[in-house]
C-alpha cells in the first residue's frame, strides 16, 4: 500500500483572500471552489484547501520544498510584499533566512497567523 497526503484543510477567516495570498506567494493557481472550499494544488498533488472559520484561528505550519531557482523567486515575492520573515520557526530571527543542511529556509505568516515555510533542503539531508 501507497500513503500520500492527498489534502488538508487550513481555516482562514477569508478563504478566497488566504487561498489567493498563498497561490501568488508560491506562483501557483487558485482553483475553483469546491464545496465550501477553496483549493491550491501543490505540485506534488497535495492540496491545501482553505475553508471559512468563524472566531480564534490555531495557527499551523505549513513547509514548502522548492528548489534554489523557485526559492529566490517566492523569496523576492515576499520581500517586495513586505512581509516579515524570519530564519526561525519561533520568529527570533527576524530579517534572516537560514542555512541549514547547506540549503536555504525562510518563515513567513499568512494573513490569518499560519506559520509558512520555505526550504531548499529537507530536514536531516545536509552533510
Amino acid at each position: 500500500m501507497t500513503v500520500q497526503l492527498n489534502h488538508t484543510i487550513v481555516a482562514a477567516h477569508d478563504k478566497k483572500a488566504s487561498a489567493r495570498f498563498l497561490a501568488d506567494i508560491l506562483g501557483l493557481e487558485v482553483s475553483p471552489q469546491y464545496g465550501p472550499f477553496i483549493p491550491v494544488e501543490i505540485p506534488n498533488g497535495v492540496t491545501l484547501d482553505y475553508l471559512d472559520s468563524p472566531g480564534t484561528i490555531t495557527a499551523q505550519h505549513y513547509a514548502f520544498l522548492v528548489s534554489e531557482d523557485e526559492f529566490d523567486t517566492i523569496f523576492g515575492r515576499i520581500r517586495e510584499a513586505g512581509l516579515t520573515f524570519w530564519a526561525d520557526p519561533y520568529h527570533r530571527r527576524p530579517g534572516e533566512i537560514n542555512h541549514n543542511d547547506g540549503g536555504r529556509g525562510a518563515y513567513f505568516d499568512d494573513p490569518n497567523g499560519h506559520n509558512l515555510e520555505i526550504l531548499t533542503r529537507p530536514y536531516g539531508s545536509g552533510d
